[in-house]
């Protein structure tokens, strides 16, 4: 991809700081949030992030779970192995491709990873009640299309099929009874597949 010319070094610089302080202050919120869901778990974000990564992948290699994850590809190998010393995670190799690591989850990490979705708490989760008034107004939730091209811009287009697929896999994975999200068991989905 060529250069792009800078039009204006004060715009670039107006929207670099507005990228950044809307992010971080956004990030806090999520970050803040993310470990209290977790917590009663004895996770941390990290962690919690690559069993997600590892259950919608089904068969994840580090080097996607540092990808998808944002994360060092030795923060996606060392909290790895902390969960497979848990006994939630196991690593392997492909016969077709020796020189990758693969990632999958145990039963005990999917029956975890399951039970972090079913704890969730929207009422709990800043941005998402940020969001309301949004919601109220429109009928919907914002749908970031425009920062989510400018993530497959920078990321490129494995990163927004991976993401989609993450989304696909929630719905298809999970119900929501009574304001709460059960996991749809094997029997179930097999009952629901067509």
């Amino acid at each position: 991809m060529e250069q792009q010319t800078v039009q204006s070094i004060k715009q670039s610089i107006m929207f670099n700081h507005k990228v950044a302080q809307l992010s971080k202050a956004l990030w806090k919120s999520i970050e803040k949030d993310w470990q209290s869901w977790i917590k009663p778990f004895d996770l941390n974000i990290n962690e919690h992030h690559i069993l997600w990564i590892a259950y919608h992948l089904e068969a994840a290699s580090i080097s996607d779970i540092a990808k998808f994850g944002v994360m060092h590809v030795s923060t996606a190998f060392n909290f790895s192995k902390k969960l497979e010393e848990r006994g939630l995670l196991t690593f392997s190799k492909r016969q077709t491709d020796k020189r990758n690591t693969y990632v999958y989850l145990t039963k005990e990490g999917e029956e975890l990873f399951i039970k972090t979705m079913e704890g969730y708490n929207p009422s709990t989760y800043g941005v998402y009640s940020g969001s309301l008034p949004i919601k109220e107004l429109y009928g919907k939730f914002p749908e970031f299309s425009e920062l989510m091209s400018i993530i497959k811009h920078i990321y490129g287009p494995d990163f927004m099929d991976i993401f989609e697929k993450s989304l696909t896999k929630i719905e298809s994975d999970f119900i929501e009874e009574d304001g709460r999200l059960t996991g749809v068991s094997k029997q179930q989905k097999e009952v629901q597949t067509p």
